[in-house]
């Protein structure tokens, strides 16, 4: 009896140290260079992750309240002068207000200098036209900022943590080699723990994923809107009305 309640009291024991081996505080503690290095690269990642997904929420955010606002606005005003004006009062972070005054600031210069030999390679819808193509281009590319970071991190970040967890049960092999004892108890705490990078992986990786998925569609939205813009601000600084009003003078 007495033999047998101490060997179940080493059990209990060994049960123990192997449930604290599996720990994140003696992952830490028992890091080596390499999995120092995996562990900065995935802390980096992720707060790279979470900054990327902050500003772009917050940006996307203000653009949806404001970009029906700005578009209506600017053609409610009575006369192209004050929607002009209008848009030189938004924010400049605002691309809509860009990208109007862009289109404007072309036709001002294509009347400027018509009859000169730029200008008369070009007519001035295609002086226009060109213009809103560099500028949607432009403020499309402003909304991918960050997109990049979230796409590395997301198809990275698992393989970094494996990464750390190949290594980890290298080195715990090496070390049940070396002690001589391949219990489940000796097993079960260094191959545990070494797992731990793997979680941190996807931990990591799955926030970004799902956040690049979510920008990517709200961006193509955004840019739908872009081209629908421009192609009446197109139509009204090249005729001087837009589609809808030509057909409604008919």
């Amino acid at each position: 009896m007495l033999q047998e309640t101490t060997t179940a009291a080493a059990a209990g024991g060994n049960n123990a140290e192997a449930l604290q081996q599996m720990s994140f505080a003696h992952l830490l503690q028992n890091f080596d260079t390499v999995g120092w290095i995996v562990f900065i690269t995935l802390a980096v990642m992720s707060v790279m992750s979470v900054y990327w997904i902050v500003i772009n929420f917050i940006k996307n955010m203000r653009l949806r309240g404001s970009a029906d606002r700005v578009i209506s606005t600017f053609w409610e005003t009575p006369n192209a002068q004050d929607a002009i004006r209008y848009m030189e009062e938004q924010s400049k972070a605002e691309p809509f207000s860009k990208i109007a005054l862009d289109a404007a600031q072309a036709a001002a210069h294509h009347q400027r200098h018509e009859g000169s030999r730029l200008v008369e390679s070009l007519n001035r819808s295609e002086f226009v036209d060109r213009a809103l193509r560099q500028a949607v281009t432009r403020e499309s590319g402003r909304l991918e900022d960050g997109l990049a970071v979230l796409a590395t991190t997301g198809s990275t970040a698992p393989f970094v943590g494996l990464l750390g967890t190949v290594w980890g049960i290298y080195h715990a092999l090496i070390k049940i080699g070396a002690t001589g004892q391949a219990s489940i108890d000796a097993v079960a705490g260094p191959v545990g723990e070494a797992l731990i990078m793997t979680a941190i992986g996807l931990f990591v990786a799955i926030p970004a994923v799902l956040a690049y998925n979510f920008f990517t569609r709200v961006n193509r939205v955004t840019n739908n809107k872009f081209d629908t813009f421009a192609h009446d601000l197109h139509d009204f600084f090249a005729t001087g009305s837009r589609v809808g009003e030509i057909g409604s003078k008919r």
